[in-house]
């Protein structure tokens, strides 16, 4: 069990800090705003985008948080990750930018992995 807890706590919190932290302390600078405009988004999906990876850093983080809304917050994660590669992949080509998101879609699928090991006791 204290395995189980060590992984999903060191998962999930470099998922906090990619998608929760990071983005919210960075997302005002023009580094951000051209990266949201290379990619041919306008501007205001990039706040949305921040406003939505806190609130879902916070579920995840928060153990008294319902487990539906856990699940949401993963599979908007997931997505996430997802669209991000295909977006670098069809600006930029096949890069690191592009392989990048699906690492840390592989971070969160530890941490999702982990959270229902960890919930699958408390379910019996």
């Amino acid at each position: 069990m204290k395995k189980e807890k060590i992984l999903f706590w060191v998962s999930t919190t470099i998922i906090a800090l990619f998608e929760g932290v990071m983005p919210a302390l960075t997302s005002q600078t023009e580094l951000a705003k051209e990266g949201i405009r290379h990619l041919g988004y306008p501007e205001y999906f990039g706040n949305a985008l921040v406003i939505f990876k806190v609130l879902g850093v916070l579920i995840l983080v928060i153990p008294q948080i319902s487990k539906r809304l856990k699940e949401f917050a993963y599979a908007g994660f997931a997505f996430d990750f997802l669209f991000a590669a295909i977006s670098h992949a069809a600006v930029d080509g096949m890069n690191g930018q592009t392989f990048f998101p699906l690492i840390v879609l592989g971070i969160l699928a530890v941490s999702y992995v982990y959270y229902h090991k960890l919930n699958s006791d408390s379910n019996l």
